[in-house]
Order: C-alpha cells, then structure tokens, then sequence
C-alpha cells in the first residue's frame, strides 16, 4: 500500500502542491512544493558556490594566516579593552554625535514629505495604472543606484559639506519609502475610496481623507525603520562627504594618526547610540499600534 499522497492545489499560483507522507512511526509528515521555492533553494546554492569559489581562488600573497588573527585579537583587546579620548575630548565627540543624529533626523523628515507625495501616484489603487507603473521605474532606477554613488554625485554638484550629504541622504531614503509607502496605500480597503470617489470627491480629497488615515500607522512605523537607517548612514558618509560628525571622527582616528584607544572609544560611542535609537524607535512604534 502506497502511504504517500499528492495533492495540487491549482487555485495557488505557482503550481504549489502539497505532498504528505506517512512516516514509520506512524507520524504525517508534510512539505510545500511550489516554484518560487526552487528558485529560492537555487538562488541560495548558487551564492555559496561562488562564495566558496571566490574564497578558494583569491589571491593571499604571503599572509601568515595565523600570525594575522593573533595581530587581530591583539588591536581589538587594544581597541575595547583599553579605550580612551586622546585628540577629542567627550564634550566634542558627543557634540560631533548630536551633528549626526540631526543630519539623520534632517533626511528622514525630508524623505518622508517627499515620499508621501510620490508615492499616492504610485499606489494604482488611487491614480493611473500607467502613470504608477511609469512611477514605479523612475523610482527603481534611483534606488538601484548605491547611496555612496549619490553622495559622490552631490559631494561634485555642492561641494563638501552637510547639504550634499543631506540630499544623497534624502534622495536615497525616499526612494525606498515611495516603494513601502505605495505598498501600504494599494494595500488599503478600498471601500472607504469608492465611497469618497462616489460622492464626487477629488484625488487630493481623497489621499487626505481616507488614505492618510487608513495608512497613517504604517507609514511612520515604515519611517522610523528608514531613520535607523539613515542615522547609521550619516555616520558612514561624515568623511566622504565631508560634513563632520562622529564618522569623521571615526575615519581621522582609523586612518590619519590610527590610534586604537581613540577608534574603540569611538566605535563604543557608535554602537551605544545605535542601541539607544533603535530603543526608541521599538518604544515609538509599539505606542502606535
């Protein structure tokens, strides 16, 4: 007697079928087939193959493999176990930390403003079909290129200093909330819309009569997601984009006069700030549920 049991649900996309089997002892053993996992399954073996072919054939000169972890172990211990201002005092590096929160902060509003306003004629529910599929590419293409790219662009365009790193910070930023955004605003009852289109209300009407609210939650929840975000990025272009903050201070530590006391001390600060953050934002976004 055959104990196995095939079953093909064709109302799911993807041929997804569900195979059951009874085991030896008796227990139901099942496990979901289905197209998109394959292809999951392959993705993931292809990426270890070429990480492990990538391992084997690069090039490690003469790097005495051992002798380069103990000088590792041993800058770290130097690093966190001894960590101590030297160039900066604590009133200056907390002071170049406020300077990076805010350009964070600064770049998360702005992104947002922005976002919102893309994003309602990207959601097909509410405008075009054309014009949010016309949408949806020009802001695909802007968020495939890496946010570094557009600080370099704007570091060119500006010149060196907070408002090149601001705007790539933005720009970058919105292009990934008009995406969520619009996800969120398709996503919605639509009842609410076709009753307001019903009585004759306008787009604009509509977006700020029932699309803000119905989405409100999940457009902030989505926001403060992109301000941890946008708050570590600023630390990452504070020397490329020459804008100060503690990431300056982290790279003139790490490369100019490389003092490790200075770099643990700094990272510390770094990491402990990140923390904090994303306390504050799990606490922000709990309250609006």
């Amino acid at each position: 007697m055959n104990n196995s049991l095939l079953i093909r649900n064709m109302a799911v996309p993807g041929n997804f079928k569900v195979h059951i089997k009874k085991g030896r002892s008796g227990k139901i053993k099942t496990a979901a087939k289905c197209k998109s996992a394959k292809v999951v399954r392959l993705t993931l073996f292809m990426l270890a193959a070429l990480t492990l072919f990538g391992m084997l054939t690069f090039d490690y000169g003469n790097i005495d493999f051992m002798r380069e972890v103990s000088r590792t172990i041993a800058n770290m211990r130097v690093m966190f176990g001894e960590a101590a201002l030297s160039q900066l005092t604590f009133g200056a590096a907390m002071y170049q930390l406020f300077v990076t929160f805010s350009i964070g902060v600064l770049a998360t509003v702005l992104s947002a403003i922005l976002a919102f306003f893309i994003a309602v004629f990207c959601a097909k529910n509410i405008t075009n079909p054309t014009v949010a599929s016309i949408m949806k590419g020009i802001i695909a293409a802007i968020r495939a290129i890496p946010q570094i790219l557009w600080v370099l662009v704007f570091v060119i365009a500006a010149g060196l200093g907070g408002t090149a790193a601001v705007t790539a910070l933005t720009l970058s930023s919105a292009s990934f909330l008009v995406k969520v955004y619009a996800e969120s605003i398709e996503e919605m009852d639509k009842g609410s819309i076709e009753a307001l289109r019903a009585c004759g209300a306008g787009f604009w009407a509509i977006v700020f009569g029932a699309v803000l609210p119905s989405t409100i939650r999940y457009l902030l929840a989505w926001t403060f997601v992109r301000f941890e975000v946008n708050f570590v990025s600023a630390i990452a272009v504070g020397a490329a984009a020459g804008i100060g903050g503690i990431g300056f201070d982290l790279f003139m530590a790490g490369s100019l006069y490389f003092d490790l006391r200075e770099l643990g001390f700094i990272t510390i600060i770094v990491v402990v700030a990140v923390i904090l953050v994303e306390l504050m934002a799990t606490k922000i976004k709990a309250g609006l549920k």
